[in-house]
């Protein structure tokens, strides 16, 4: 009995890698991001919190691999506590985002008619005000701190991600075979439970890691602003303010990394999510497929053209 010989190129992660580079890429960064929270207690050499006797505006060096701010911390250690901190917003806000985006969308597109309208009205006026204006109105109000500016952004970008979910619900419920399976007699729940849902999937996984790049910068902001994670809780949004901002002349490593990480995470996780899109769509997948088909007589085409010219 012959044993069936598996090709590489068909586990799933190393085609992804094949297919798209830069994806891989940006997902290599993601999971240093995430071990980095994860593991920030062992990585990092100092405590975030410890001001360093004697080692205040130390330039980088062996000993402190990012120098060291105006109190003698490590800029290092705060750079990878920051990296917690930003996961920790960026994916329980996501969580709470693509929650409300997929409630609101899949009622919404489901329902239509009157109900449908209602909802979307509602979106539309708080589409309309500028979200930064927003957060920093609610900010104001509630206690600033991680838990709630999880919340006040989960919420805030869940409303507005509700209209990718329920466009495709839209798309979705034309289809041949949810006239069918009302013909059969399916009600509504099982038709959501069986169909809506599962091929939602895609367009909710993508959803979310297009999202978490906007709420770590948004996180960011509102650090820089002083209306997020308050001091001295290491954040590269508050790292960036307040004394990098004051003594960027003096010390450009203060405001430098910071911002280097920042930069790094969101373009990290920007193709990332971009890739898995590309990836995950079926109407993207159908045209690469269609075109690899076509592929080997376009250039047998191609070189026929070539040789009459000649």
């Amino acid at each position: 009995m012959k044993r069936r010989r598996v090709s590489l190129t068909a586990n799933p992660v190393v085609r992804f890698v094949k297919d798209k580079p830069l994806g891989a890429i940006g997902g290599f960064i993601v999971l240093i991001l995430l071990l980095a929270g994860v593991f920030a207690n062992l990585l990092a050499p100092f405590s975030p919190y410890q001001s360093l006797p004697g080692q205040f505006f130390k330039p980088p060096s062996n000993q402190h691999l990012m120098g060291t701010d105006n109190l003698g911390r490590d800029i290092f250690s705060r750079i990878i506590f920051g990296a917690r901190i930003s996961m920790v917003v960026g994916i329980c806000g996501m969580l709470i985002s693509t929650s409300i985006s997929t409630t609101i969308g899949i009622t919404s597109g489901f329902a239509g008619g009157k109900f449908d309208l209602i909802v979307q009205r509602f979106v539309d006026g708080w589409m309309a005000f500028p979200l930064l204006v927003i957060l920093i109105s609610v900010m104001s109000v509630v206690k600033p701190g991680i838990f709630q500016i999880i919340l006040v952004l989960g919420i805030a970008n869940g409303i507005s991600g509700s209209r990718v979910v329920r466009s495709t619900v839209i798309a979705m419920k034309e289809n041949v075979y949810i006239e069918a399976s009302r013909a059969i007699g399916c009600s509504n729940t099982k038709i959501l439970i069986r169909h809506i849902v599962p091929n939602v999937l895609a367009a909710i996984i993508i959803l979310f890691t297009i999202g978490m790049p906007g709420l770590i910068l948004t996180e960011a902001s509102l650090s820089f602003l002083g209306y997020g994670i308050p001091p001295p809780t290491p954040s590269w949004g508050g790292m960036l303010s307040g004394a990098g901002r004051a003594y960027m002349y003096t010390a450009p490593w203060m405001a430098l990394w910071p911002g280097l990480a920042l930069s790094i995470a969101v373009y990290g996780i920007n193709v990332f999510g971009d890739a898995l899109r590309d990836v995950l769509d079926p109407r993207l997948k159908g045209i690469r497929v269609s075109y690899r088909r076509a592929a080997p007589r376009i250039k047998a085409k191609r070189q026929q053209v070539s040789n009459s010219k000649s």
